[in-house]
């Protein structure tokens, strides 16, 4: 009896532990993750505000990504759909989502997040109120390579 509690004490143990790490290399790790060169240059000083529409909609996520919930502001992106991992253009049409305000630091973490420069890009968009925002696409090349395997 004694054994069988402590080999699921070390299972479960282990199984966190393993998705705690997980976690940690996917959201916050430097590891994986080399920036190009040719990134769009951040001001220290100034704030930034980033359109997001997908998982960092949740605030549990953008906690663990920047370190920092922070509060989401509802907004809407014109002339974009949402298509799967990404926005697609497409006249008339809106992509609910929202616009959080980060700093330096946190746009930093959201570009490791998104890979960006490798995976995603990111733009400069016109939100329906006026305002203007970061927005992350998916690069050209992922977008087919995702094609293609979804249609495999």
């Amino acid at each position: 009896m004694k054994k069988t509690i402590l080999y699921t004490l070390a299972t479960v143990s282990v199984l966190v532990i393993s998705g705690i790490g997980y976690l940690w290399l996917t959201f916050a790790s430097p590891f994986g993750y080399d920036p190009p060169d040719n990134l769009p240059a951040i001001d220290e000083d100034a704030t930034y505000s980033v359109f997001v529409y997908g998982t960092l909609t949740k605030p549990w996520v953008r906690w663990l990504v920047t370190g920092r919930a922070g509060e989401g502001e509802p907004a809407r992106l014109p002339d974009f759909r949402k298509d799967e991992l990404d926005i697609k253009p497409v006249a008339g049409a809106v992509t609910e989502g929202e616009v959080i305000t980060v700093n330096a630091e946190e746009l930093r973490a959201l570009d490791r997040y998104e890979r960006l420069g490798i995976r995603y890009e990111r733009v400069k968009l016109t939100l329906k109120d006026g305002q203007s925002a970061w927005v992350y696409r998916l690069m050209d090349p992922l977008v087919l390579e995702l094609t293609d395997e979804i249609s495999d």
